[in-house]
């Protein structure tokens, strides 16, 4: 912050004086006091530069950031230049989640990690708890996770490690592969159903999209915007 203190018909030995109490008064904060004298010009240099604005996109280039509305006008900008141009700050919100579980837990220690975004904890025999901090991958990569884990709950309430048991036919890892993308696209579309030749067909505020889940994964739709995001949805579906 600046304090200009304008000069005036009384001596200068009041602006001092004053000049010094307000040096005091402000220690603790970053504030400048300056007194110029009558008719001398003051310059302020203010770093306006933003992170966008640093190339210029191309005509159809997709441009990522927060759109900020302050009175009338619109403005979009990085996350990181919110605090400098608005009295808005960006915070890390952490999120957990306690699930039913009592099945094996195979690993080297109570916890470990999964792409690491989110850490899964045995919590109890009868429990395990996720954490993640909250943006857009890690509640998808949550989402999965937890579909994952309630379905291995519903279908298998009780695993014994043999090899008997653990020996699985290839038709049977693909049905329960299927069911746990589907229960993926339901937590994340709400509206997934079953179509022809086993595709999945999504439907989101009158917009349809088919999702060949069992060969190539290829994904139709009209809507370019929930083609990409069922895209992308059923690749990180895959990864786990």
């Amino acid at each position: 912050m600046v304090l200009l203190l304008p000069s005036t018909c009384r001596s200068t030995t009041y602006l001092s004086l004053l000049k010094q109490n307000l040096i005091t008064q402000f220690a603790d904060s970053n504030t400048k006091i300056i007194s110029p004298k009558n008719c001398q010009s003051v310059e302020m240099y203010f770093n306006s530069e933003k992170r966008l604005a640093e190339k210029t996109p191309e005509v159809g280039e997709t441009v990522s950031g927060l759109l900020v509305k302050k009175m009338l006008t619109y403005q979009i900008m990085a996350p990181d230049d919110l605090h400098v141009f608005s009295q808005l700050s960006t915070e890390n919100i952490s999120q957990r989640i306690t699930i039913a579980y009592t099945g094996a837990f195979e690993s080297e220690g109570p916890a470990f990690r999964v792409h690491e975004r989110l850490t899964v904890k045995y919590e109890s025999e009868k429990h395990i708890s996720l954490h993640w901090r909250s943006d857009p991958i890690s509640g998808m990569v949550s989402d999965s996770v937890v579909a994952l884990v309630l379905n291995i709950s519903r279908e298998i309430p009780k695993v014994v490690v043999e090899s008997e048991e653990a020996t699985k036919t290839e038709e049977e890892n693909n049905k329960k592969a299927e069911k746990v993308i589907h229960a993926l696209l339901v937590s994340l579309f709400g509206d997934v159903k079953f179509g022809e030749n086993g595709k999945l067909v999504i439907s989101v505020d009158g917009n349809v999209a088919h999702l060949d889940n069992k060969q190539s994964g290829n994904v139709e739709s009209e809507n370019e915007g929930l083609k990409e995001r069922v895209r992308v949805a059923f690749q990180r579906s895959k990864m786990l």
